[in-house]
């Protein structure tokens, strides 16, 4: 539900600076019942190196502190942005970052891949950092000294998939058990597993298995998690699907998945509707 204003629900939605977030600012958000404001917060890189390159100061540690406040303290559906292919970033210094964000639960962690605006100072970097962009807008970045180009398109893969699986709120608890539960997805040169590692794991399984990014219906993708979970992490199939149960009915989804034949309840057809603003904010708000 929103604040009604003349019978139409409102929505609001600003964009913060991560480190920044005053007594004053913190006591206006607070006031906000759920379902009404969303925030961007622009993390971008938790990386001091890559930030001091591109003159960004950040304090990170007020960073996490001011996320862990807007997820405690205020009904806000707040969405951390990080970006790709930063200069100088490295694959497993993304990971880091990512781990660190994903620790502080944002609703949404929106993944993008760095794009050159010309004339911008990110310009400067191209020599120095082997920077190689594409050609065509929107210019976005191919391959950097740090992450060649087959690792920006596993990367792509990546971000994809988490859009449709993490972001969408459509699997809250599945997407727990990949990212929290599984020994796959080891951090390159130790034993540790990691978020990060742990999802890309999962991306480099399903592109290999579907070979496609676009086109997977929540069913093919809640089938490709029962596989994956079940198969290559080896765990429970009861447990699995359950758990994929309970994701799929608070969806409201109406299809009929290969994993939940025989145990789905029956759920009576409805209209179709766009899925809107607040409807995804809802899902994400089931934690």
């Amino acid at each position: 539900a929103g604040i009604e204003d003349d019978g139409a629900p409102l929505f609001l939605h600003f964009e913060v600076i991560p480190d920044h977030l005053p007594e004053r600012l913190r006591a206006m958000i607070a006031q906000f019942p759920p379902g009404v404001l969303q925030l961007e917060v622009g993390v971008q890189s938790f990386n001091t190196a890559v930030q001091q390159t591109i003159s960004r100061r950040q304090d990170n540690a007020a960073s996490e502190a001011n996320l862990r406040w807007l997820r405690s303290h205020s009904h806000a559906h707040l969405h951390a942005d990080l970006i790709f292919g930063l200069p100088g970033e490295t694959l497993a210094s993304f990971a880091a970052g990512f781990d660190r964000l994903y620790a502080l639960k944002p609703h949404e962690i929106q993944l993008g891949i760095l794009k050159r605006l010309r004339g911008t100072p990110i310009d400067r970097h191209s020599l120095q950092f082997g920077m190689v962009y594409a050609t065509e807008p929107p210019y976005t970045v191919l391959q950097t000294g740090s992450i060649d180009a087959d690792t920006l398109q596993r990367f792509t893969r990546f971000a994809r998939y988490w859009d449709l699986i993490a972001n969408s709120g459509r699997f809250e608890q599945s997407a727990a058990l990949l990212l929290d539960n599984t020994a796959i997805g080891t951090i390159p040169g130790t034993q540790e597993t990691s978020a990060f590692f742990r999802f890309l794991a999962f991306a480099d399984w399903l592109w290999q298995n579907k070979g496609e990014t676009g086109g997977l219906s929540p069913e093919n993708l809640l089938d490709a998690i029962f596989a994956y979970l079940t198969g290559q992490a080896g765990l429970a199939p009861a447990h699995v699907r359950q758990t994929l149960l309970a994701d799929y009915l608070a969806s409201g989804a109406r299809g009929a998945p290969e994993t939940l034949r025989g145990i789905l309840p029956y759920r009576p057809p409805l209209d179709k509707k766009t899925r809107s603003l607040a409807q995804r904010q809802d899902q994400h708000g089931r934690s």
